[in-house]
């Protein structure tokens, strides 16, 4: 014959059983209040957290009344005073057993300590005869509570509180990893601006969380040529950001085809890149070379977001795409796109990050608030252009930032 098991583990069997079902197939769920009714919310209050060691967690005004929510240490269950009008069936309940009760690793320490603070107890712990012990006591109201330890309750309590401070470590040890991963890719930004006679121009990178999958560079040439770089790397957080390296790392060890054969260059970043990331991984980018004493922009957009060119005379050329992403195929080939540029044309480069930015009513930052916005700003410098135009976003989508925010401007100055 099966040995029955205890009663009292097979309630607890079922409530993480329970507990484990409910977090992979339900909302969340706990409860969350129970009311007290009291006479004196501030003398309630006062009970409550100097002589219980409670919180104050909420105090508002509603249609009912005041409402003060209270919390123990752990804050695990509020409780909500409330002090009912005189005459109501709510203010009947006054002074009555509240049918709640607080457990404890310790009952008897708690019980000296709040017996030291003025608590009234009308029973003082007394072992039970299911293996706990047990105690009552009463608020400035008389509403009776019930103080409840157990062996068994104790090392439930002892396991939360360490699955709670190891979660506090991880926690702690990920924040501190996402921090030293935030820095690390700060630094494969640009640092330095490589001089370029008649070119003004900048970069900035906003990401949406600690790390990201946006990419923008500028490698010096020689000769006064300058190359532009901008990239969106599929995916989020982490995963984009390693990724980012990735193809950070591919074009820096092959900047010795950028002087020459920029088109050999994609073809062999894509490759490289097609080889060490997953199948679905891929990159947008655009590459754009930008030659000094020529006044002359050649080109490559591999997928990515047309650049805007807005010309000194307030004329528009968009620079669509030339060729496929980076990555997803392992054979690229796109054209080099060439142009003239003339004092006092700028160029634009972007992520979706600025156009997909949107608002409270969903309405998306958009193309043509961004050609806008150059338009207005067009006077200013490179680094002024860009901080104008990340405050327009800010302003424009007040919410949390839901992608990398990327933007690149350059002005042509010369003669």
């Amino acid at each position: 014959m099966k040995t029955p098991e205890k009663k009292t583990s097979a309630p607890l069997d079922l409530v993480e059983r329970g507990t484990r079902r409910g977090s992979s197939d339900s909302p969340y769920l706990r409860i969350f209040k129970s009311n007290v009714y009291v006479r004196d919310l501030a003398r309630s209050v006062s009970f409550y957290v100097d002589q219980l060691g409670f919180s104050v967690l909420a105090d508002g005004r509603f249609e009912f009344g005041r409402w003060i929510a209270v919390a123990p240490p752990d804050g695990s269950t509020i409780l909500a005073l409330l002090a009912p009008k005189r005459n109501s069936d709510n203010y009947k309940l006054i002074g009555r057993p509240t049918n709640i009760g607080f457990i404890t690793e310790d009952i008897n320490a708690t019980y000296e300590l709040w017996l030291s603070r003025g608590v009234h107890f009308s029973q003082p712990p007394q072992s039970q005869l299911w293996g706990g012990t047990f105690a009552r006591f009463c608020d400035p109201d008389k509403n009776a509570f019930e103080l409840i330890a157990s062996d068994e309750m104790s090392r439930d309590i002892e396991a939360q509180r360490r699955a709670i401070a190891e979660k506090a470590e991880l926690e702690r040890r990920t924040a501190q990893e996402l921090e030293i991963a935030k820095q690390v890719q700060a630094r494969l930004f640009p640092q330095t601006l490589p001089a370029v006679a008649g070119l003004d121009y900048a970069g900035v990178c906003i990401q949406a969380r600690h790390v990201g999958g946006d990419y923008y560079d500028f490698l010096a040439l020689g000769q006064e040529r300058l190359g532009l770089l901008i990239g969106d790397i599929s995916g989020k957080g982490m995963a984009a950001a390693l990724l980012m390296a990735n193809l950070q790392a591919n074009l820096r060890s092959q900047f010795a085809l950028a002087r020459e054969q920029p088109h050999l260059l994609l073809r062999s970043v894509n490759e490289l890149f097609y080889q060490n990331t997953a199948d679905s991984s891929y990159a947008t980018f655009f590459y754009a070379e930008y030659d000094g004493p020529k006044q002359r922009l050649r080109y490559t957009n591999c997928g990515h977001l047309a650049a805007i060119l807005l010309r000194q005379d307030d004329t528009l050329e968009m620079l669509h795409s030339t060729g496929t992403v980076l990555g997803l195929f392992k054979d690229w080939d796109g054209p080099t796109v060439e142009c003239q540029m003339h004092p006092g044309d700028m160029l634009a480069l972007y992520t979706d990050g600025v156009t997909e930015s949107f608002n409270e009513a969903e309405e998306e930052f958009g193309e043509a608030r961004l050609i806008e916005a150059l338009r207005r700003h067009r006077a200013q410098p490179a680094q002024a252009i860009l901080a104008l135009i990340v405050e327009a976003l800010r302003r424009f989508s007040s919410e949390e930032q839901h992608d990398d925010i990327t933007l690149i401007v350059a002005k042509c100055s010369c003669d």
